[in-house]
């Protein structure tokens, strides 16, 4: 079957379609590989500061280590670090600081954790939007091409099945071809999700922990 005949013999409509349905299908596989490169890199680099983290000597080794890191985890300890030494040198000049140590710390980790995965929800909005309007996307032009083709056999008089199956056939394709767009976006956007959710709980774990840590640390 000849997709290049939709390009050929199509209209305004049927050729926006399958553009459309192309661009739908070139954005989400930029995002699902996007997404999965970024996913990774951040869970191994966090990973790897994480154990390096709670093995190191002391505070100021620990500072030392995640210095120039740009890994989740070292950009919430940077956060959390600047923080208590915000709440220690601003405690009479902070609206924030007249706040118990434990709460005002507390709050800006819990600011720092949700900056920090706001990045990696980014592009699932696209797989959603791709998912659920790709099949209606498809099955306009299928609509629409099926309309034409028998617009087209009635005016020639040819009714047999060779002159009604070869149009019909070609306008199908629109349907099938939104298929193909939208089950990759739909399995991708679940699985990211689920992918976010675990890295969330990784982090927020984490989170908890080092709030501890400075809770206890002596000024």
């Amino acid at each position: 079957m000849d997709l290049t005949l939709a390009f050929k013999s199509g209209d305004v409509v049927l050729i926006g379609v399958f553009l459309s349905l192309i661009v739908m299908s070139i954005a989400t596989w930029c995002i699902m590989i996007w997404r999965f490169i970024a996913l990774q890199k951040a869970k191994s680099s966090s990973n790897a500061i994480d154990t390096a983290f709670w093995q190191a000597e002391n505070t100021e080794a620990a500072e030392k280590l995640i210095q120039n890191n740009d890994s989740p985890i070292a950009e919430l300890v940077r956060d959390a670090f600047f923080a208590r030494k915000q709440f220690a040198d601003s405690q009479q000049k902070m609206l924030s600081a007249s706040l118990p140590k434990s709460d005002f710390l507390e709050r800006e980790i819990r600011h720092s954790y949700t900056k920090i995965l706001n990045r990696y929800d980014g592009g699932l909005s696209v797989l959603a939007s791709v998912g659920s309007t790709a099949p209606f996307i498809g099955l306009l032009g299928t609509v629409w091409g099926i309309y034409h083709a028998l617009i087209s056999i009635t005016e020639k008089g040819q009714m047999s099945i060779a002159a009604v199956a070869g149009p019909i056939g070609e306008a199908l394709v629109a349907t099938t071809i939104g298929l193909f767009v939208a089950i990759p976006a739909v399995l991708g956007y679940n699985f990211f999700t689920r992918k976010n959710k675990m890295f969330a709980r990784y982090l927020h774990n984490f989170a908890h922990d080092l709030h501890v840590y400075l809770i206890n640390l002596k000024d």
